[in-house]
Formats: structure tokens, sequence, C-alpha cells
């Protein structure tokens, strides 16, 4: 249940009212426990602290800093641990950890959840700038370092271009480094960015970054025209049915312009609206526009997307552009036109398929593309999820929430459950029996699909080496493990200099000669972002599994590249608990391609310990020098 393990969670604040922090049941708090609860402006730490919450800080100064004083009056903001007054556009920590504590799903998600975890709060990021300092969250990670946390939970990143993982600016990544050295996991959001491509951020190879799918689940929702055709959506009404009424498309069809429209044209009507965005931002518009017109109810047209409308007592429903079109032909067809819209059904299982989520950032890695990011995915489209009574959308305290700060909480409660049960292993070696387990297939058995512009099948840049399997991750037989100078090695490799990489140690450092190849890197994943010819590189793995265990080789290359493994096979016993292999990958290609997949697995028949391989051919050079 995450008893022992203490999780720090690094976001906007906290909302100590809801019941998320009850204690009940919980015993004394760790003795190794240094933190506290720093008292503020509608928060009191003797009070609002418990054996549960058992810490709460707030770091501004940075964002002073940058920005200057806060301006109070247009933007309310606590000066203190307690959560910023927010609408429904901000991730909200209390959403955060009822995934991190409380989320239980079926397969094709997880069936994770810690719920006598600990937490300790650190407010790093304000509603007046809309993110967080760099050096407010350095400051939070130093802290939450000091006061003895397990885990460190980010739900927040930044957008491209990147900073390096050296660079001073960096400081998330810099920050993560010295709790990964101090054998605290770090698991961070791979950002809403998607489905671009190279939109991810937090790529440092210490951290766990985390894609966000859906789930298993749907909410049909029944839209009956006039002609006696019904059109399914999507939506989160709780009804009672809103009976036929008057449908209308008005003269400005947009949903970011409905309020250009005169009341009279939506008042007492049904709202019918088209929007090319992905985001909730136009539902919101047209939900508050037809509300403030008196409007009955709206139906939104857009890109296929999994986010649900943020709404359940007023009926907003969304369609594609397909239905939508059906819809609004029907408007023009007909003099008098006419729908009702039935309350929304909870649709779990077959035959619901998981995807990756359309906002989810993809790979490659912007800054080391031979660093596969996201690492994994778990869900996090529509998730119920505890909230502020502020939210504007929250119904006693709960709403539902999207996004990868949804996700990243998911695999920070699974690596509660992992080191509860593996004290002993590193943040590595956790994060490789998370990514050689996960599952590549949905519920039903068939493969997992990437929503974007048009859906296809999901690679190891949607979803890293796949869905997590928290099962499975437990006892992972075989793990790819690192240390502390095999990042160092990392920097090195990639051509850091001794000054920046010393800078990020906090000691002086020099690289060896010859440098290492950044490929080498024991990732539980195989990225050749250049391959020309040919190259060898090297893995090792551990057993953490039965003491006298025989693996074999499976290879399933990517097209057009030959990858060859030497040995094939390799055999653990009680001195041979460490076993190396070398990777010989080649291409068959003779022009510059994009990326083609595989995977290479080690089976011993009972443990399948799988990583991804990612190769993209370059005959042409993409750098080129005069001087060559």
């Amino acid at each position: 249940m995450g008893r022992k393990i203490i999780v720090g969670v690094i976001d906007t604040g906290v909302w100590p009212e809801s019941e998320m922090y009850n204690d009940k049941g919980y015993g004394p708090i760790p003795s190794r426990w240094k933190g506290s609860c720093e008292s503020g402006e509608l928060f009191n730490g003797s009070i609002h602290c418990n054996k549960k919450l058992i810490g709460a800080k707030y770091f501004v100064d940075g964002l002073v800093a940058e920005i200057g004083d806060f301006d109070r009056k247009e933007n309310p903001e606590y000066a203190s641990p307690s959560l910023t007054v927010m609408g429904h556009m901000y991730p909200q920590p209390s959403a955060v950890l009822f995934c991190l504590i409380y989320l239980g799903l079926g397969r094709g998600t997880v069936r994770g959840g810690a719920p006598g975890v600990r937490l300790a709060i650190y407010k790093a990021c304000w509603l007046q700038s809309g993110s967080c300092s760099g050096a407010d969250v350095l400051k939070a990670i130093d802290e939450a370092i000091h006061d003895g946390v397990d885990v460190l939970s980010l739900s927040l990143g930044s957008k491209v271009p990147l900073y390096s993982e050296t660079d001073v600016r960096e400081l998330t990544s810099v920050g993560a480094f010295h709790a990964v050295a101090k054998g605290i996991p770090v698991v961070a959001a791979a950002g809403n960015d998607g489905p671009s491509a190279q939109t991810i951020s937090n790529v440092a190879p210490w951290i766990l970054t985390v894609a966000a799918t859906t789930l298993d689940r749907s909410f049909p929702t029944a839209i009956t025209l006039g002609n006696n055709i019904t059109i399914l959506g999507q939506a989160i009404f709780s009804g009672p049915e809103l009976g036929f009424s008057d449908l209308t498309y008005p003269q400005s069809g947009d949903c970011q312009k409905l309020s250009a429209n005169p009341n009279n044209t939506m008042e007492g009507k049904i709202v019918l609206c088209f929007t090319r965005e992905t985001s909730v931002t136009p539902a919101v518009d047209a939900i508050v526009a037809v509300r403030n017109a008196g409007g009955l109810g709206v139906i939104i047209a857009r890109n296929p997307t999994h986010l649900l409308l943020p709404s359940s007592n007023f009926p907003s429903v969304a369609v594609d552009f397909e239905l939508g079109t059906d819809i609004l032909f029907y408007i023009r067809s007909t003099r008098s036109p006419i729908v009702k819209i039935g309350a929304s059904r909870t649709l779990v299982a077959r035959p619901v398929a998981t995807k990756v989520a359309t906002f989810s950032s993809r790979g490659p890695n912007s800054v080391s593309p031979a660093i596969l990011k996201p690492d994994i995915a778990a869900p996090g489209v529509n998730i119920l999820a505890a909230t502020s009574l502020n939210d504007s959308f929250s119904v006693n305290g709960f709403s539902m929430k999207s996004g990868t700060s949804m996700a990243t909480p998911v695999v920070s409660g699974i690596v509660v459950l992992l080191k509860s049960l593996h004290p002993h292993w590193s943040p590595s070696a956790i994060k490789s029996a998370i990514v050689t387990t996960a599952w590549k297939t949905d519920p039903s058995g068939e493969p997992i699909f990437a929503d974007g512009s048009s859906r296809k099948l999901a690679d190891p840049f949607d979803y890293g080496g796949g869905l997590v399997n928290p099962e499975r991750a437990a006892k992972p037989g075989l793990v790819y493990d690192m240390a502390t100078h095999d990042y160092v090695l990392y920097l090195c490799a990639a051509d850091y200099s001794d000054m920046s990489i010393s800078r990020v140690l906090g000691k002086a450092t020099v690289c060896p000669t010859p440098k290492p190849s950044v490929l080498d890197l024991n990732l539980p994943s195989i990225t050749i972002p250049n391959l020309r010819d040919e190259v060898t590189l090297t893995r090792t793995l551990t057993n953490v599994g039965p003491l006298n265990s025989v693996y074999k080789v499976v290879i399933n290359p990517p097209t057009g590249v030959y990858v060859g493994v030497t040995p094939t096979t390799l055999v653990f016993n009680s001195t041979a608990t460490k076993l190396s292999f070398t990777v010989r990958v080649t291409t068959t290609h003779r022009v510059n391609t994009g990326y083609f997949f595989g995977s290479l697995t080690w089976s011993d028949n009972m443990h399948n310990v799988a990583i991804p391989l990612s190769v993209r051919t370059q005959i042409l050079p993409r750098y080129y020098d005069e001087n060559s």
C-alpha cells in the first residue's frame, strides 16, 4: 500500500480541505522525515497537515525575481502552500494526488495506486505567470531531497526549444539529476503539445517521462435529430434528458466566436458549432456563450479527440467533423430542425480501445535524439479526479481532468509500489522494470493506436516502451541498471564541457579520452538517429529474478535494418548476476529515411524483457563541415 513511502509532489499547491487528505488509519509519521508544514494565507500548517499530508512548502522568490511583485488584485494568489483559486484550465494537485493514491483500473489501463503513501507538497508553480520558475522548482527539489522524500512526482514541463541538460536555465533537469543521484526516482510529464513530433519535454535520461493514453472507457451520449436519426457523441451530461428542442447553426458557427452572435439566435435553442482546436478552450467558450445567451445546450464538432467537455449539468456534447457535418446538413435541409440530447452513459472495456492521446507530446528527443522519450505511457484522459471546490466544473470536489499531468502520478504511484517491494532498486532499475514489461496492445489484444490529425499505429515516440503494466513490472526478471557515473559518461558523450558537467555535479569532473558513445548508455531502449553504415553498441543486464536463469534473445528488426546480438544466450547464476551483450546494427537503405521501429527481447519463457528499437538511416549527413 506504499505506507512507508513519502512522495514529494511539485506543482501548484494543495487544497487541504479535500477528503483526499483524510489520515484515518494512518500510523505515525516515519521518524526519518525532516520536512515541515509552512503556514500562510488560507493554510495553517499545524491544522491542515496530518499523518498523510506530512509536508507543505511554497517557493516564489524565483518568480518574483523574474516578473516582479504579484498583481494580487487581477490574479489572486495565496502566499502559502494553499492552492490558488483556479479555473478549469490549470492542473490541480488534488487531481494529481487522486491519481497517485486511488486510481485502480482494469486491464489495458493500470491496476495501481498507493493508498497508504505519505505526501509532501511543494508549491513552485503559480497562476501569475502561468508556469513555474526554474529557480523555484530547483529549490523545491532541493528541499524535497533534504526533507527525505522517496519519490518525486513532477506534473510540469517546458516547451520547445528546450535548454540543454547542463544549462543553468534548465534547473528541473539539474535538480532531478541530484535527486536520482540520491536514489530518488523522478517521474515527470511528457507535456501536452502533441501530436506534433519533437515536442516532448523532460528529456534527460535520468527522468522517467510519461505520455498519456485514453482509458478503456467512454461516455456515449445520444443526439436524436427530428428525422429520427440518432448520433452518438461524447459527454459527461448527468441528465435529465433534454427533450426535443429547436436546433440552430448561427451565422458565426465558430465555437470561439459564438458570443458575437445576437442572443436571440441562441436563446431557448441547442446550438451547433465547429472548431479546429483540440484543446478544451473553444468548448468552454461555447458553453459560456450559449449559457449566457439563454441557450439550452451545445453540440461541438471538432477534430477527433477524447477530451470530454467540462460540464456535467449543461448539455454539451462532442462529435467529430463527419457527424457534425451530418447534423449541419440536417439543419440546412429542414425548415424547423429539432434535436433531443439524452443523458450520458458509461461504457467500459470492449469495444472501447486504448489510444495515445492527441495532446500527449511526442518524440523524438529534440535535445539528444539517441535518448528515447517518452519512456512509458499511462492513463491521462478523462480521469475522475479530486479538485478544489473553486474549480469551475467541480461537482462535490471532483471533475474530469486530462493531461500528461494526470498520467504522471499514475506512474508515480506504481513507482511507490515498486520501491516498497524492492527498496534497494535504483531509479534506473525501477525505470527499466516499468519500460521492459509494458503492454503493446489494448485490452482486446489489438495494437495501440496514436490519435492525431490522422490516427496511426503507436510507436516508441508516442508511448516509449508501451502502456504501463504494474503487475509485470514487479517481477521483470532482468533490469538495465545504471549509477550516477553512467549519467556522467552520458554527459561527456553528449559533448558537454567539463565545466558545465562539473557545475551539474557540484564538483570538478574531467571527461575520459576518448569520449564514450551516447549509444552505450545502458537504457532500456536503443535509438540510433543517424545510421550510415553500421554501429556496434553494448548493454548490460542485471538479474533480479530466479538465481539460475537462461535467457535467449528474440529480435524483431526495424524494416530494412539488420540487428545482430552477441551472445544470443545469457546464463545467469550465483556468480554471473550481471552480463553484457553487444548489438551490431546495419542498414540496407540507400537513401535518407525516417525512423523504423522494432524490438529486442530477452526471454526465459517466463519473463519477456523487451526494449524498443528505433533506427533512422542517414546516408547524407544532417550536419555539413566545410573543412571536411
